[in-house]
């Protein structure tokens, strides 16, 4: 099992497709990351020679933020936001949708397990 960016990706995974278990990654950063190692597409995790990953590790640790650093960044953002008090940094305090969604109805996988009101009639 291949280990890149602190994270073991999967070896019978095609390279572009196991990239992107790595948090940061998705599928566009993967194929160019793959371009610039000059790796074919089709080609599988185990399938890659000891050099072809230490350049892949290279290029990540080099051009990328990812996992830890990508994290740690974004949840300093969000406190930022919650410190000034503006709008976003409110929903977010209050763990409500942040980008406008309604919330009359859905908007359950921010709230929450939906909570019955005890006495309440229509």
């Amino acid at each position: 099992m291949a280990r890149i960016a602190g994270v073991n990706i999967p070896t019978q995974k095609r390279v572009i497709i196991a990239l992107q278990y790595i948090y940061g990654i998705g599928s566009v950063k993967a194929r160019e990351i793959c371009q610039k190692v000059g790796i074919a597409d089709s080609k599988r995790v185990h399938q890659l020679n000891d050099d072809e990953i230490l350049k892949i590790r290279e290029t990540i640790d080099k051009d990328y933020q990812v996992e830890g650093d990508l994290r740690r960044e974004v949840a300093i953002n969000i406190k930022r936001l919650m410190d000034l008090g503006c709008y976003r940094g409110l929903r977010h305090r209050k763990g409500l949708p942040v980008r406008g969604q309604r919330t009359h109805t859905n908007a359950r996988t921010r709230k929450g397990k939906a909570v019955s009101i005890a006495g309440k009639k229509k």
